[in-house]
């Protein structure tokens, strides 16, 4: 009994062969995307490397057959709401919760110049929220007349105050603009209510975003299809959580380091237990992804090193990442130019595991709540934003970007609680691990119809270094 996971990335389109009955992996194999001209020849390449052909597929010769996708930049999502902390931030945390990438986000009253933004970012779906239910309605009602008089095609999920939402439809269909109706994502004054949300964007993403990617030709042998950042979340909380008689690992801060993006998952409360502490802002998700997409160690390999700053990112990089007469720039550019680049040479593994440590850095350190200070007659305290993930015990390392470089303890001490920043609420003394057979998506694929054989082979990819 065997099954078939793959992923088609932005990057690489990637295979897991698993034994379900020995809970092992027998065969992976990997080949560069082909998302731009057709998805299934690089599927084709991939197969062929370990003597498969898709004509295997569409025989069933696997007994389970299961893909998700993250190609061509995955679920691309605008978020239009009224106040940024309040409905846009709900918005964001519906859509990242979903596996979507929040290119950009909205609030107030649009203006003709966002909305010509918003028409040239073509995004996948549109997300408009806004107002609690009973609350404002004149923000959402001009923000759907401004989307439905636009040259918008994306289809709109309505998600704002219950008492708007039908009028707001009766806006968009006048237009013919392609809508779905769903509960508000904040109901009532900092109270998410997101999971309706999530649910819709997932159907989006099987009914049409499939076709757009050109994942359609595959939907007839494969039985689930799923955004690559759902299928990770999922494996997150499998490892965290456990299943049957699997306690599972506890709280867990992940982080993904790929060739388009740098994602980070929570699986932790994030509940402070100080008494000088007041918490701020939505209560917090047990389960919290967050999307860099200006962290990507290809695509967006120059973000990295202009984050970091020029001077910083040459003492990370230290004397063995460059060849004599290479300069950093004329280096990021050919890892631009060249998205399957694999490193393999001692000064291209240097470079990159420099990208590596500045993405999981940066990438961490906005996923992590924080803590202002204030005074008070009573005395110091202060005001926590975010997550506190100070308390969580283990940190896992995923993604090509870590996965394959050779310093990982380097690498994952960037998500490590630095005393020179200590308002940032970064674990404090965790273990650290890796997915050594690069597994995490495909377990959270696997775990859609045998979770407990997913969490055993999970539980045999994690190292501890």
């Amino acid at each position: 009994m065997n099954a078939i996971l793959i992923d088609f990335g932005s990057t690489f389109t990637k295979i897991i062969i698993i034994d379900l009955e020995k809970a092992s992996m027998i065969a992976r194999a990997q080949s560069p995307s082909t998302v731009q001209t057709d998805i299934t020849i690089g599927l084709e390449k991939a197969l062929n490397s370990i003597d498969l052909k898709i004509e295997d597929l569409k025989k069933r010769k696997f007994n389970h057959q299961l893909s998700c996708s993250s190609a061509a930049g995955g679920l691309r999502m605008i978020a239009i709401g009224l106040v940024p902390e309040l409905t846009v931030e709900a918005s964001k945390e519906a859509a990242l919760g979903a596996g979507a990438n929040v290119i950009c986000t909205y609030s107030y009253s649009l203006n003709r110049e966002e909305l010509k933004r918003i028409e040239a970012q073509n995004p996948d779906i549109i997300l408009l929220a806004g107002g609690s239910d009973g609350g404002d309605e004149k923000t959402v009602l001009n923000n759907a007349q401004m989307l439905a008089e636009s040259k918008i095609k994306s289809p709109i999920i309505i998600a704002c105050n219950k008492s708007a939402s039908e009028k707001v439809e009766k806006i968009l269909t006048k237009f013919k603009k392609p809508t779905r109706i769903t509960e508000n994502v904040m109901p009532e004054l900092w109270r998410l209510n997101i999971e309706p949300t999530k649910k819709e964007i997932r159907k989006i993403f099987l009914e049409r975003i499939i076709e757009a990617k050109g994942l359609d030709k595959i939907k007839k042998f494969v039985d689930i299809i799923i955004p690559t950042p759902s299928a990770s979340l999922k494996a997150v909380e499998l490892l965290a959580k456990g299943i049957g008689n699997h306690n599972g690992i506890g709280d867990l801060l992940t982080i993904e380091v790929g060739g388009a993006t740098t994602n980070v998952y929570s699986a932790s409360e994030g509940i402070t237990d100080k008494d000088n502490v007041i918490v701020r802002g939505f209560k917090e998700p047990y389960l919290k992804r967050t999307v860099e997409g200006d962290l990507g160690l290809r695509y967006n390999v120059f973000s990295i090193i202009e984050k970091a700053g020029i001077k910083e990112f040459k003492s990370v990089l230290g004397e063995e990442g460059l060849k004599e007469e290479q300069s950093i720039q004329e280096k990021a550019q050919y890892l631009k130019d060249s998205v399957a680049f694999i490193s393999k040479s001692k000064k291209d593994r240097a470079f990159d595991e420099a990208l590596s440590r500045i993405a999981v850095r940066i990438a961490v350190k906005r996923h992590s709540g924080h803590l202002v200070k204030i005074n008070l007659p009573s005395g110091v305290s202060f005001i926590q934003e975010g997550k506190d993930l100070s308390k969580v015990k283990n940190i896992l390392g995923s993604g090509g970007g870590i996965v394959y470089a050779k310093n990982h303890k380097r690498i994952l001490s960037e998500a490590i609680f630095d005393p020179n920043e200590s308002f940032i609420l970064k674990p404090k003394d965790p273990k650290l691990f890796i997915d050594n057979d690069y597994v995490l998506w495909a377990t959270g694929l696997l775990s859609q119809v045998d979770p407990e054989t997913a969490y055993s082979v999970i539980g045999k990819s994690l190292i501890q270094v």
